[in-house]
């Protein structure tokens, strides 16, 4: 790849990155307040062990 190419491709990954997601709102709560609160969750390393936990047969 030519210089020009790779410092197009560092911008588009810098924009990119700076993008920012908002975790999506629980919708059953806005719509039934009776709903028991979810607490959020955990680290992200806890979320990615139950997943693989959850794609494995015991």
């Amino acid at each position: 790849m030519s210089k020009r190419e790779d410092e197009r491709l560092a911008a588009l990954a810098r924009k990119n990155a700076a993008k920012v997601v908002r975790p999506k709102g629980d919708r059953a709560t806005q719509f039934d307040s009776t709903l028991r609160q979810r607490p959020d969750e955990e680290d992200p390393e806890t979320r990615r062990l139950f997943k693989e936990m959850k794609k494995r047969e015991f």
